[in-house]
């Protein structure tokens, strides 16, 4: 994106990956819910996430290592001018799909064309963006964009590459859970039952296992994904045995429930990796379109009510700091104070319009770490009053005597989410709000969220290091009024849009950090989200055998990461 790429055109693997690293071994992921679908890239069903990362490819892909970089994969070239106006990438000649026939110019256009139109909706931005797209040579195809944005020249190279002729005469964004999209990907589906397992096998006729940028990754013959009814059945299942690795989100389980026979036996180890990640957004967010949480102090006042301090000792002994931006945890985090320099040069036409906090600073409301937190409930009373809600026969009430009543929708597999959600209820009671919990099932959550049928539900979305056009998908305007989208609180201002059109359009990495920093503060500030705790150390329990190289990246415990750069050995 700026200056140079990190390594040299001539570099012999990817730094985190052991280019030595044994094939062979077999593992089993778990996840909680079930699937009804195995193609990842429609809007329809419930897909395990694992596969967008084990069966399909990209023209590029991304060195865990460096953000706003990417590297040739199905592409052996790629060419473009000094504007980023056009790109143009030559595939490899090599490349294949699973079923031995070549990865064709045909199917790059092909795929773009589908998934822009018709598959799921995080695919539709960059199709919008495309002037033309047209096939240059025998293995050339070059697209032309639309609009001043220079980070479409990588996003050109991100989309997974499908098959043409596995859907000519079918319905790809009607396709069943037996249409199994081929890939060009290490691993293909070898086996399947409907909700409950998925077996992944190693291609051994896999086209790229020898080019660098692919050298010592994928080691596992199979991958098998489980699926359960909730994490403490999965915890069970990994004590027993049945589960391979787990991942630990709660500091005080870490701490103190991982003492079991197979532990002190020395089967089981516990891995910790420190990252560099963005913290994200995790919490439970409120539904904007709806009533009272499109007023900002009605948003503050249930942000100040959760007792953060007392929730985080009870459930994780307080071991796990809070989020306390978007970007926390990362150099492009807001920082403390007003607003200065680049940033509130950015933000300033404006601000008469911005929430206050945006120029000001905002920090998250504290409480005193007691059950009661009395000055807490009293500081959020205040602002419900200010918004116009009193207290009336112990009911927090509008001037029409309607008292405030709303439901938080849950996945039922998520445990923690509910034992969250309780201790919370339990100070918005306090305050004469009537709160429901509406516990549903993975399908039912996915469809609700999904259509934004909700008051106030749990969301998290990761951040990356390199912001991008995506940031438009979670929270542009648009996409608050387009179903499917991340925009679960359905954010639509002007600034919002105005910054991440500012980062795109950046031509240094200085002035995309001042961009991502003041599109921090408008999110913090939009009080759209009640925060929890981030995770800034990744805990991983495995079984002995699994191994991981020496070289941890700065994304090194993505989801992604142990299936591709891990391995097997006795």
């Amino acid at each position: 994106m700026y200056g140079d790429p990190l390594l040299p055109p001539d570099f012999v693997s990817l730094p985190h990956a052991n280019r030595d690293a044994p094939k062979g071994g077999s593992i089993t992921l778990a996840n909680t819910g079930s699937f009804d679908s195995l193609n990842p890239y429609i809007q329809k069903g419930n897909v395990p996430w694992q596969l967008r990362f084990l069966t399909h490819e990209s023209l590029m892909g991304r060195n865990r290592g460096e953000p706003f970089a990417l590297y040739g994969l199905l592409a052996e070239s790629i060419e473009t001018d000094e504007a980023r106006t056009w790109v143009e990438f030559t595939l490899r000649p090599e490349a294949t799909f699973s079923d031995g026939s070549p990865v064709t110019v045909e199917d790059v256009i092909w795929s773009y064309e589908t998934l822009g139109t018709q598959g799921h909706g995080r695919y539709r931005s960059l199709w919008d963006q495309i002037e033309s797209l047209e096939q240059t040579g025998e293995r050339k195809v070059k697209f032309t964009f639309n609009a001043d944005n220079r980070e479409l020249a990588l996003l050109a190279g991100m989309r997974p590459i499908l098959q043409k002729a596995q859907w000519e005469g079918k319905d790809f964004a009607a396709a069943t859970i037996n249409d199994v999209p081929i890939g060009s990907g290490a691993y293909v589906i070898s086996d399947f039952e409907a909700a409950r397992s998925v077996t992944l096998t190693r291609n051994p006729d896999y086209w790229g296992a020898d080019i660098n940028f692919m050298r010592g990754t994928f080691n596992f013959d199979e991958i098998t994904i489980d699926f359960y009814g909730d994490g403490d059945v999965v915890f069970e299942a990994f004590k027993a045995g049945d589960v391979s690795a787990i991942r630990e989100f709660n500091a005080e389980t870490w701490a103190s429930q991982y003492d079991f026979p197979r532990a002190a036996a020395g089967d089981v180890v516990k891995t910790e990796i420190a990252h560099q990640k963005p913290s994200g957004i995790t919490g439970f967010v409120m539904n904007t379109r709806r009533a009272p949480f499109d007023d900002w102090r009605v948003r503050e006042a249930l942000i100040t009510a959760f007792n953060f301090e007392y929730i985080n000792d009870t459930l994780t002994g307080g071991a796990q700091p809070r989020i306390t931006s978007y970007f926390s945890n990362s150099p492009l985090a807001m920082e403390p104070g007003p607003a200065k320099g680049r940033v509130a040069e950015l933000l300033a036409p404006f601000n008469g319009n911005l929430l206050p906090g945006v120029m000001e600073g905002y920090e998250m409301p504290q409480s005193d770490g007691t059950l009661r937190n009395r000055a807490g409930l009293r500081r959020a009373l205040a602002l419900m009053e200010e918004a116009g809600w009193t207290t009336q026969n112990g009911k927090l009430s509008d001037a029409d005597g309607n008292p405030l009543t709303f439901t938080i929708l849950l996945d039922q597999q998520r445990t923690e989410d509910r034992a969250i959600a309780d201790l919370y209820t339990q100070a918005l009671t306090q305050m004469g709000i009537t709160v429901d919990t509406d516990l549903v099932d993975g399908a039912q959550f996915t469809a609700r969220t999904s259509t934004f049928d909700f008051d106030m539900t749990y969301h998290r979305r990761a951040m990356s290091l390199s912001p991008g056009n995506e940031q438009f998908f979670y929270w542009g305007s648009e996409a608050a009024d387009q179903e499917g989208t991340p925009n679960l609180m359905g954010a639509k201002d002007p600034a919002i849009d105005a910054m991440i059109e500012t980062m795109l359009a950046a031509t240094s990495r200085e002035e995309s950090i001042a961009a991502t920093r003041a599109l921090d503060r408008l999110l913090t500030a939009g009080r759209y989200v009640v925060p929890f705790w981030q995770f800034t150390t990744g805990r991983i329990a495995h079984i002995a055998e699994m191994k991981y190289p020496d070289v941890i990246p700065i994304y090194g415990d993505g989801p992604d990461w142990m299936p591709q750069f891990w391995w097997y050995e006795e």
